[in-house]
């Protein structure tokens, strides 16, 4: 059974989506057999590998409001073994859809949709990576219902903890709540800049607040990583032998050994 990670930071910029989609490509790489999932109406994450929003027939969104099937919505990408379930602009919407829906319908779970449909294909994959929205409502709320674990994307620049505070009660809450077995499976510190000691500083900053649940791979902060998205590629398809291809590498291997995967 496939183990379902959630990327999850309600501040935006923080290189989530960058780390989804690399991250997702990583692990297809090493072999494992990947669901990317678009929760983020801005679908970067979906062009990021390479599709082409106009030619999207069902998304993520006609899933969550029960038009469609989980594997009716699936994309294949270019990517051997790196399957996408895409966003379009209309999930935007969703949190309103569904909380109407909770209210009309007796017995409704909002907040369960994606795990109810997820459960439908979860056997198919090694991992389903979700990336999740910049923002706390009932969208994310799915995803950390539905998810095994979460990690979460820390930019190492000057408030770097804000708001992680807030990001760690709605765990709490979603493990108390909704998903009592939910774990944080990481803490990733991202767009690096070893020329500046406040970077440094960051870092041991979250070392000493996450401890071990912190990964010992770095994001540097890079400009082939921001370009490889506007071309439609992972980073190890456009620069393989960038650090950047070579940190998300590593980051996939730390995922895979921390889940006793070989």
């Amino acid at each position: 059974m496939g183990k379902t990670i959630a990327l999850v930071n309600q501040k935006g910029g923080v290189g989530k989506t960058t780390t989804s989609i690399n991250l997702s490509a990583s692990l297809a790489v090493l072999g494992k057999k990947v669901l990317l999932i678009d929760l983020d109406p801005q679908g970067n994450t979906t062009t990021g590998v390479g599709i082409n929003k106009a030619d999207i027939e069902r998304s993520i969104y006609d899933v969550l409001t029960g038009t469609c099937k989980m594997e009716e919505a699936v994309i294949q990408t270019k990517f051997k073994k790196l399957s996408i379930m895409p966003a379009t602009i209309n999930l935007a919407g969703l949190d309103i859809e569904l909380l109407e829906k909770s209210q009309h319908e007796p017995g409704y779970q909002k907040q369960n949709q994606l795990k109810i449909t997820l459960d439908t294909i979860r056997e198919d994959y090694d991992y389903i990576i979700i990336d999740c929205p910049p923002s706390l409502g009932l969208i994310t709320t799915n995803a950390l219902t539905a998810s095994d674990s979460v990690i979460i994307p820390v930019q190492c620049e000057f408030f770097a903890l804000e708001g992680i505070m807030q990001l760690l009660n709605t765990i709490m809450l979603a493990q108390k709540s909704l998903n009592p077995t939910l774990q944080i499976e990481g803490v990733l510190l991202t767009m690096l800049d070893s020329r500046t000691n406040l970077g440094f500083e960051v870092v041991d900053d979250i070392r000493k607040f996450f401890k071990e649940k912190v990964y010992n791979t770095i994001i540097p902060r890079l400009i082939r990583l921001t370009e490889a998205p506007s071309h439609g590629e992972p980073i190890i398809a456009y620069d393989p032998k960038s650090r950047g291809s070579e940190a998300y590498l590593n980051l996939a291997k730390e995922v895979i050994e921390r889940n006793g995967k070989q």
